[in-house]
């Protein structure tokens, strides 16, 4: 089903894609913003989940933890049925990487302006908007200035083409 498999977990060529991008597989990573594991997740995230954020360098806990996430998160954006599965999937990631408030925001606009929120090329543009305060500034934003916008389309692009190139290795 294009990323997500029929029991409702993520395909694990996707998972796989991420965590390449994230730690390039080391399980011990951990980033200056305090992300840790081999998916990168934030240990107030984890704490959301009551995980504890030591148990983030466990390679399985990190591993079902990220997918819970982003199966929270695709259930949360309630993208129509008639949304490429592309589209599907590079905005969930863009709200793994960036946040799902930031990304609301950039539909949102996208929506104000007359553009199509559930098109990743349109949803991009606006969160790259997001840095002007013309843009954050709009009534519709509720998450305020994103700064994040270069590094979370460059996550979704490298998540994506990792992804299609482990399908193509493993069909």
């Amino acid at each position: 089903a294009g990323g997500w498999a029929r029991d409702g977990g993520c395909d694990w060529r996707l998972i796989a894609a991420i965590a390449r991008h994230e730690s390039r597989f080391n399980p011990k990573a951990q980033a200056s913003s305090g992300a840790r594991g081999l998916m990168q997740v934030m240990p107030a995230t984890a704490r959301l989940y009551k995980v504890s954020p030591e148990r983030l360098f466990d390679p399985e806990t990190s591993i079902r933890l990220a997918n819970r996430i982003l199966i929270d998160i695709y259930a949360a954006l309630k993208l129509p049925a008639s949304t490429s599965t592309k589209d599907k999937m590079s905005i969930t990631l863009a709200c793994y990487n960036g946040g799902i408030g930031h990304v609301t925001d950039a539909r949102k606009l996208a929506r104000k302006h007359g553009e199509n929120d559930r098109s990743w090329p349109v949803v991009v543009k606006y969160l790259e908007l997001l840095a002007d305060p013309v843009y954050y500034g709009d009534a519709v934003v509720r998450h305020g200035r994103f700064r994040g916008s270069k590094e979370t389309r460059e996550f979704v692009e490298d998540v994506m083409r990792s992804y299609a190139e482990y399908c193509k290795k493993t069909s």
